[in-house]
């Protein structure tokens, strides 16, 4: 059985909790930095979406793989930490237009987070995930899958530090005269 090394369980946790300071530190969480972007909280509800949805998938069905379980997690590196592209979500992770509760937001990711670490240092992360078939990537491995979270949340926390930025320039306003 092939769990996760204490090195990725170091760094999905720190990840995550990187992830949850800086949501924590943004004051207004439903303010939109410009009119077409998400909130912080939107991007918070998203990653509450996806990620969670992965948990289900890593602890759904699954069957032995005859490939090399990391195969995938060079392109997934790719595709998410490549800030320079504009990604379109599927409709079923985009979060409503709506307030958020921070408290509630942070809850909801912090379980998730002991959800992942649970399952990368129980589960089989070699096995193959049949519960959910990407577009394009087919089924991943818990491995890949476990990397697929950590790379998207690490292209979200970054997307939350710009929306941070953002909102800081519109609440104070520069002193040029």
């Amino acid at each position: 059985m092939q769990t996760a090394p204490g090195s990725s369980v170091k760094e999905m946790k720190e990840t995550m909790e990187a992830t949850s300071r800086t949501f924590n530190s943004i004051t207004d969480i439903n303010k939109r930095p410009t009119e077409i972007s998400w909130t912080a909280a939107q991007v918070m509800q998203h990653l509450v979406l996806s990620n969670g949805g992965f948990v289900d998938i890593m602890r759904g069905s699954v069957i032995d793989s005859d490939r090399d379980p990391g195969q995938s997690i060079p392109m997934i590196r790719s595709i998410f930490l490549d800030f320079t592209t504009k990604m379109q979500s599927p409709d079923f992770i985009v979060p409503k237009d709506e307030a958020y509760d921070k408290s509630n937001l942070l809850s909801k990711f912090d379980n998730i987070k002991e959800n992942l670490v649970n399952i990368m240092e129980t589960e089989d992360l070699s096995k193959l995930c049949t519960a959910f078939k990407l577009p394009q990537m087919g089924f991943l491995t818990r491995l890949e899958a476990v990397h697929f979270v950590l790379y998207h949340t690490q292209r979200h926390t970054h997307q939350l530090e710009k929306i941070q930025e953002a909102l800081a320039k519109i609440e104070v306003p520069t002193g040029n005269s």
